[in-house]
């Protein structure tokens, strides 16, 4: 959309207030609200915010930043009233000198993207599978219902919600594949058709607040922490990617081992190669090493597979009923609380390293990864992701990759927010050490 379609949907739709939205480092939303009548002056110079409030921008005296809509991701908001309706752009963050802003993550995809440019690819597409929990409040994980994998029974008694859910996304035009309720009690997923790169990040950060709103209509509470029920699966968010050369998915060929190019061999080998370095980004939080450990379906060793779930990368075959999934792997280790600017900067990142220095793709795992033992495991060559939160920043604070990728300031910012993270996080004493030693001890 350009500037005067935007004006045009604004009139059309009888929209009274304009939401703009940005994201900090974290990948946290960040929204602040227009009158319609500001809006042609946000479209042509952007509006200026404090961004030494904002986690991981500006300090004090560097505070002044400019939101610089962008019309193409122009909506109407389902979840509030279409009478004087409100309406979404989300934006660029620019200095007052009118450059992007490098600790926009916005712009940390965007110059990701271009380095593909650079290499003869015209596009990177991403399609992702999102878990949540639907729980009473925030107060505690209570689940709604006792369900499992695809029920479609009394049990899932959220049918109704995420049919709500999926409406508002298609509203607000995003495409979904299909929905179903996960294997998790109250545990659900939605997944969205592959899109370029930057739009998907765009689409990921509203899902995530079209889920909390709609719940929050119905008087629940949807969350995306990764690991909230401490016996029962983490919600992930699978990302199936693919780069694209002249109109097709350069990682498919029929003709290849597992139908990858060399370009997708290149590309997996540099997500296995950098695999310990990019969970740093992708599961960012304490509570996401509480997902990534053996016997819960997310992934633990780094490995690939063409059907084995354990390993950090399935690359789907084409089976007798065609589908998109073939030639795109699906990298399993995201999880939907993640930072998707961040996350899909890197993973871009990793892969095209791989492709421009050559790596060797390993050989695939098909075996069950968590039957092996710890010895089979290191004979096999197969590494572990980081088990905490403190072991992930100490390898992301020696990786030239992440800091090539977020630039500087990104990267020096998520280091120290993190590492004061996991600082508070492990001196605390838990009701687990209370209970189980504070009696004998």
């Amino acid at each position: 959309m350009t500037h005067d379609d935007v004006m045009r949907a604004v009139q059309e739709r009888d929209v009274k207030f304009i939401r703009l939205w940005f994201t900090d480092v974290l990948g946290r939303l960040k929204s602040f609200a227009l009158p319609v009548e500001q809006l042609p002056q946000a479209l042509a110079h952007g509006v200026r915010f404090d961004g030494s409030s904002i986690t991981g921008f500006n300090p004090i005296e560097e505070s002044d930043m400019v939101a610089v809509p962008d019309p193409a991701t122009f909506a109407i908001l389902p979840y509030r009233p279409q009478e004087q309706a409100v309406a979404r752009l989300i934006c660029d963050v620019h200095t007052l000198a009118g450059a992007a802003y490098e600790g926009d993550p916005r712009f940390v995809l965007r110059r990701a993207m271009d380095r593909a440019g650079d290499m003869g690819f015209d596009g990177f597409e991403v399609a992702t599978e999102l878990e949540f929990f639907y729980f009473r409040d925030s107060t505690g994980p209570v689940p709604l219902d006792q369900g499992g994998y695809f029920d479609l029974t009394t049990l899932d008694v959220a049918s109704d919600v995420r049919r709500a859910t999926v409406l508002a996304l298609e509203q607000i035009g995003i495409d979904v594949e299909f929905s179903h309720h996960e294997s998790g009690p109250s545990q659900h997923e939605i997944d969205m058709g592959q899109a370029d790169a930057l739009q998907m990040a765009d689409n990921v950060m509203t899902y995530r607040t079209i889920v909390k709103e709609v719940a929050h209509q119905h008087g629940w509470y949807a969350t995306f922490m990764p690991k909230p029920l401490m016996d029962a699966n983490g919600s992930g968010m699978h990302t199936h990617v693919a780069l694209i050369a002249g109109g097709q998915n350069a990682f498919f060929d029929p003709d290849e081992p597992s139908q990858l190019s060399a370009v997708g061999r290149g590309f997996v080998a540099g997500i296995l190669r950098h695999a310990r370095e990019l969970c740093f980004v992708f599961a960012q939080w304490v509570n996401s090493y509480k997902r990534l450990v053996p016997g819960f379906e997310a992934p633990v060793y780094v490995a690939w597979s063409e059907r084995n779930r354990s390993a950090v990368v399935r690359v789907p075959q084409q089976g007798s009923v065609p589908d998109n999934t073939a030639g795109r792997p699906e990298l399993r280790g995201p999880d939907p609380a993640c930072n998707p600017y961040l996350t899909f900067a890197a993973i871009l990142h990793a892969g095209l390293e791989g492709i421009a220095r050559g790596y060797e793709l390993p050989d695939a795992m098909e075996a069950n990864l968590y039957h092996l033992s710890h010895a089979e495991r290191l004979r096999a060559g197969v590494e572990e992701l980081p088990s905490t939160l403190g072991d992930a920043v100490e390898i992301a604070g020696a990786s030239e990759l992440l800091l090539t990728a977020f630039g500087e300031h990104i990267y020096s910012r998520l280091i120290e927010i993190k590492r004061a993270e996991w600082d508070e996080y492990r001196v605390q004493v838990t009701p687990y050490e209370l209970e189980r030693y504070l009696p004998l001890l």
